[in-house]
This record gives structure tokens, C-alpha cells and sequence, in this order.
């Protein structure tokens, strides 16, 4: 619409989505309210955006919903001792998304994942380097690539990923055990190849980053009201309150943006959004960041080492369990076991962390207008990259409020797909 401006609008989420989306809003001069129950800027801050593995990774488009992994699932579960994991006490609440996945589970399905992942992941870095322009990044971001290692017995599985990048023209550049040794010394050999991803971005304190970019964000205007928003109230088209337990606020539009806990404010639009959470966990060995100088994702064992500021962090496995579950010790043992086999010289461990991705059953994010009232524009369900897309998805956003024009389709990341 020309010369249209948005007026005011609430943010509902301060991890890296809200924030990002707030400071490309701001930068547009529109006035932004950012609510979140926890403050970005406290010590005590724990959510995703802290916690989460560091990878600035926009060759990561192909995700879970292939065939080959499908037939996996069931041996994978019953695993103790494994990448994925079930808590049995949430199976029940988990149908909806399985049945979901499993419809999504092909290979037409994974390809347009694939491809619409691409279409933004593609912007993903260069989104990210014009907010760095303006922010202190020293010690915080690094860009000595980033390598993945894998076994022979899982080859079939890794000569697909490697195809359906290089059909994308995504850069990637194969690794034998040698060469990967050449680059990380330290590294066991319990791993036959890999490669690697040239030039990669990783953090080496995604908190850190996170602060910044929320300062900036308030330097510019931006607000911030650390209020846990319950309930979100449609009275009609045009007005739309969220509603905490202190009080109520109005806004021309709304953006949530709360991660895994979007779902609880989209049910209550009656939008029929099968979003889940893929529980993650992290560990870190104290001094221990410099036996490796770049991240090292271990395909076969569904986790990754990375080196920190905090110390080297051992961080992943999926777990299906909900928001409400108490963390697994089993998990953690798993983490802390697997990062040995490829570090022996690791020591003692701290910081045992929990968090919570948002997941989909066809791992694309829903970005875009909510389909019971166009002033609630959604942006979650980024899974794991989540951290990877938060400038893009910052830039989609706050285009689509101001009703710009764009040159990307931005149809399939629309909740329409699943209503």
C-alpha cells in the first residue's frame, strides 16, 4: 500500500527472531514493544538463543522428513544410546505432529524443503553482516568454517545431502579422515570422512551476540517490557490485544515469535498449527574450547563440539517430549560420552543446559500473516536454524509489515499448509 506505515506494533518473543525482527521494524520508524518474560540482558537468561550450538549454517537445507531417515525412527527411539529419543509419558500429545511428519516424509517433500530453506538461507549471512557492521562482534564471531564428520556405514545417507546441495549450488568441499586430521589434530579418528563447509560464520557466544543486538535495538528506540503475554484477545480485524497478568496492550499489528511456546497464543486464534518442540541439550568442559578451532557436527551420533568463549560446548540430540518433561539425565550422559570418544582429553563437565526448538512436521518455519486476522504476522518454527535465520527472517518480517514488496515467494512458509 503506498505510503502506508504501520503505526505500532507488539512483539511477543525476545530470542533472536523477536529481537531481529524488532530492529529491522525500528530501523523502518516504526514504533516496536518487545514483551518476553525473561530479560535478554540477565545473567539468568537460559532460553535458545543462549544455548544453542553457534552455527551460522545456510548450507543446512536438507532436513529431517526423508524416507531414509523414516525407517530409522523406530531403532533410533528404543535406543538409550542414540541421537533421538522419546519421552514415553508424551506420546500421546505428540500424534498430531507425527502423523503430520510422517505424510511430509518423501522425497517430493524433502526437495521442497530443500528448496524454499535455500530461498532464505541464502540471505541468511549477509542479513547477519549488516546488523555486525554495527555492533561490537570482537571474540564473538569467527569464520574458520565449519566441518562435518561422518562414518562409511552411514555413506548413502551423506552421498544424498552432498547431491541435493551441489544441486543447489550450495559451496561444500569433501574431506578424507586425513585432511580432516590435518585441520583438527586433537580429533580421535573415530569418523572416516566429511566435509567442510569453507568460510562458515559460528559464534563463539551466541548470548553475547544476542545482547548486542538487543541493545542496539533499544539505542534506537525500540522498547522492551519483560511480561509474560498469556492470552491474546481478537476483537476484530483491526484490534488485537495481548494480555499479560499486570495488564493489557494494544497494537495496530502483533508478531509472535515465541519460539516453541508460539502454539499456546495460535490455538487461541483457532489456527489448527501442528508446532512441536525437538528438545536439546549442552554441556560444557571448562578451558577446553582451543583443542579444536572451528565447530565439528557429528552426523552419525546427531550432536556437535564447539568451541566457546564458556569452553569447548558439546550440544544437540533430539529429544520428543514437550515443554513441560524434566530434563534427561540420559541425554546428558550421551553428550558427555560421545564428546569423549572424539576429545579423550576432555575432563569434567559444567553448565548442564536444556532447551527448546520449535519444530514442524515438514521443517519449514511458518513466516507470514496469520490466517484469522492479517494484523498477527507469525514467525517461528525455525528448528535448527533458528539462530541461522534471525537477521533474514528480521528483514521478511518487517517487510511484510510496512507492505513492501518482495522478490521472494513467500507462499510456502505460509500456516496455510497446514489448515
Amino acid at each position: 500500500m503506498e505510503n502506508y506505515k504501520c503505526k505500532s506494533v507488539g512483539i511477543v518473543g525476545s530470542g533472536i527472531q523477536g529481537v531481529c525482527i524488532g530492529l529491522q521494524l525500528i530501523k523502518k520508524g516504526i514504533p516496536v514493544t518487545l514483551f518476553d518474560r525473561h530479560d535478554p540482558l540477565s545473567s539468568e537468561y537460559k532460553a535458545a538463543s543462549y544455548g544453542n550450538a553457534g552455527h551460522f549454517s545456510p548450507y543446512a537445507v536438507l532436513k529431517f522428513n526423508r524416507p531414509d531417515i523414516l525407517k530409522d525412527v523406530p531403532k533410533m527411539l528404543f535406543s538409550s544410546y542414540g541421537p533421538l529419543s522419546l519421552k514415553w509419558n508424551y506420546v500421546f500429545k505428540l500424534i498430531p505432529w507425527f502423523l503430520h511428519y510422517v505424510k511430509k516424509c518423501n522425497k517430493k517433500s524433502m526437495l521442497h524443503t530443500a528448496k524454499y530453506m535455500n530461498q532464505i538461507c541464502s540471505y541468511a549471512d549477509e542479513s547477519y553482516e549488516e546488523i555486525f557492521k554495527e555492533i561490537n562482534i570482537t571474540n564473538l564471531v569467527d569464520k574458520k568454517g565449519i566441518i562435518y564428520v561422518w562414518s562409511n556405514k552411514n555413506l548413502k545417507k551423506r552421498e544424498l545431502e552432498i547431491k541435493v546441495r551441489n544441486d543447489l549450488g550450495i559451496k561444500q568441499k569433501l574431506l578424507t579422515q586425513k585432511e580432516i586430521l590435518n585441520l583438527e589434530p586433537n580429533l580421535n579418528p573415530v569418523f572416516d570422512a566429511g566435509v567442510l563447509y569453507e568460510g562458515s560464520m559460528f559464534a563463539r557466544d551466541p548470548h553475547a551476540i544476542l545482547k548486542e543486538i538487543f541493545k542496539l535495538f533499544l539505542r534506537k528506540g525500540g522498547k522492551f517490557i519483560q511480561e509474560n503475554i498469556k492470552t491474546l484477545k481478537q476483537f476484530d480485524e483491526n484490534k488485537t490485544v495481548l494480555k499479560s497478568e499486570k495488564a493489557d496492550y494494544n497494537f495496530e499489528k502483533i508478531i509472535i515469535a515465541a519460539g516453541a511456546y508460539s502454539k499456546k497464543l495460535t490455538d487461541q486464534l483457532g489456527e489448527n498449527i501442528p508446532l512441536d518442540t525437538e528438545r536439546g541439550y549442552h554441556v560444557h568442559f571448562k578451558n577446553m574450547q582451543k583443542l579444536i578451532s572451528r565447530p565439528i557436527i557429528c552426523l552419525d551420533r546427531g550432536f556437535s563440539l564447539s568451541p566457546m568463549n564458556q569452553g569447548l560446548r558439546a550440544v544437540g540430540t533430539v529429544e520428543l517430549g514437550g515443554l513441560n518433561n524434566p530434563p534427561s539425565k540420559k541425554r546428558i550422559d550421551y553428550l558427555i560420552k560421545s564428546a569423549k570418544e572424539f576429545l579423550p582429553q576432555l575432563d569434567t563437565h559444567y553448565d548442564e543446559w536444556l532447551g527448546f526448538r520449535p519444530s514442524l512436521p515438514d521443517f519449514l518455519p511458518i513466516i507470514g500473516p496469520s490466517l484469522k486476522n492479517k494484523n498477527i504476522i507469525y514467525a517461528f518454527g525455525h528448528d535448527h536454524l533458528g539462530w541461522t535465520l534471525g537477521a533474514i527472517t528480521g528483514k521478511i518480517v518487517s517487510g511484510i509489515v510496512a507492505e513492501e514488496k518482495t522478490n521472494l515467494d513467500l507462499t510456502p512458509y505460509s500456516s496455510k499448509r497446514f489448515n
